[in-house]
């Protein structure tokens, strides 16, 4: 089934593991940060300046792809690769867990435990959910078999099946319900997948199960019984980060470990570190380039001004006198181009290119965190390496 495709461990420290993940679009070195251009557009940034900052892989929404300006508009334009002018791996979700967030909110507001949105804005029915367009507040049907036809038509290289995210303040009961139903959904998003599998596109299968054991344990047995080409472990993480590594570590135990792990959502430096260390490959999460917007900048521990946070926020005043680039060792071109004190004149100035600069430095932390991560695993120092990094 995914005769272009194939993931290779090259080498192993406990459960920590250095991999090799081969797409039709370029090898992706493993464990990775996938960065989301959610829009098909990782905001403000270049495909060039992706590159040249290390980008391996980014992903790309099904679901506001299918709202706006719809997959078929994309397929006509040659795919995701030819309309944005990146010819690197790409991955696309299902589009799943935007409609679970139109009324539950985000993982982090999971992770934390907390309730936001209104659960009347999406309908989960056995066929598949159904929500109102966030573009034109059409209501529409999104269903295994069009979630990967839209993702056929988008045609990114690694693609995910149709689940149900379930909320942290969902019963067991419900979790279970809701498991079992994203198995169902999984299953015909399979069969969909091999009807018109052409070869230039590998599918994953969703861990579900919540934050109860048993139902973790039952989630990674079935995608590990069925043919998908890797795992993506979804759904709530719980309510703080010790339960999120717990569940974290129910999925990934059980997991085929010649299979590609996926954590969806996470991307805090912290996190990386511990889920690596539990055997996940890759991970993807809008936080380094969503901060940036905000002035925020990803630096490792011995620059923070702020305990429990892994970036400084140029716009505090502190930084209007300081000369110094965002981290003194990064070679990233906002580093070696730009001051403190810039960028806070520029934010400040509400001028557009702090945000582009801040992003460029916060994808090359990122790509250089990993980087580190990888090289850890293959010298057997990953716990000192990580002491610089948190």
């Amino acid at each position: 089934m995914y005769r272009n495709f194939r993931f290779d461990v090259i080498s192993s420290r406990n459960k920590s593991r250095l991999g090799v993940l081969k797409t039709p679009h370029g090898d992706v070195q493993t464990p990775a940060f996938i960065f989301c251009g959610t829009k098909a557009s990782v905001k403000g940034v270049f495909p060039e300046q992706l590159k040249k900052a290390g980008s391996q892989i980014i992903l790309s929404n099904t679901y506001h792809l299918f709202s706006y300006p719809g997959s078929a508009h994309i397929k006509n334009r040659g795919g995701l690769h030819k309309f944005t002018g990146w010819n690197g791996a790409m991955l696309t979700d299902s589009g799943g867990f935007q409609i679970f967030s139109l009324g539950h909110g985000s993982v982090s507001d999971e992770i934390k435990g907390k309730r936001s949105g209104s659960p009347t804005l999406a309908k989960i029915e056995e066929d598949g959910a159904v929500f109102r367009s966030y573009w034109d507040g059409s209501e529409q049907l999104l269903t295994p078999e069009k979630s990967i036809k839209i993702q056929r038509d988008l045609g990114a290289d690694l693609i995910v099946a149709f689940d149900e995210c379930t909320p942290y303040h969902g019963d067991k009961k419900y979790t279970e319900e809701s498991m079992e139903r994203s198995h169902r959904w999984e299953k015909r998003s399979l069969e969909e997948f091999k009807k018109s599998n052409d070869f230039s596109q590998a599918l994953y299968g969703v861990v579900q199960g919540g934050v109860h054991d048993d139902l973790r344990k039952c989630s990674a047995h079935f995608v590990n019984d069925h043919p998908f080409f890797g795992a993506a472990i979804g759904g709530t993480l719980g309510s703080s980060k010790e339960q999120m590594y717990e569940v974290v570590e129910m999925a990934a135990v059980e997991l085929d470990s010649s299979r590609p792990i996926h954590l969806l959502g996470i991307g805090g430096i912290s996190d990386i570190f511990r889920a690596v260390e539990l055997g996940v490959d890759s991970f993807d999460c809008v936080h380094p380039t969503r901060i940036a917007r905000h002035g925020g900048a990803l630096v490792k521990g011995e620059h923070r001004d702020a305990i429990g946070r892994e970036h400084i926020n140029l716009k505090r005043s502190q930084y209007d006198v300081d000369d110094s680039p965002i981290e003194p060792d990064c070679d990233c071109n906002t580093c070696q181009t730009f001051t403190r004190a810039y960028l806070h004149y520029l934010l400040k100035a509400n001028e557009l290119l702090a945000l582009s600069a801040i992003a460029v430095h916060n994808i090359r932390f990122m790509n250089r965190l990993m980087e580190e991560i990888r090289a850890g695993i293959a010298q057997g120092n990953l716990d000192e390496m990580k002491k610089k990094w948190i």
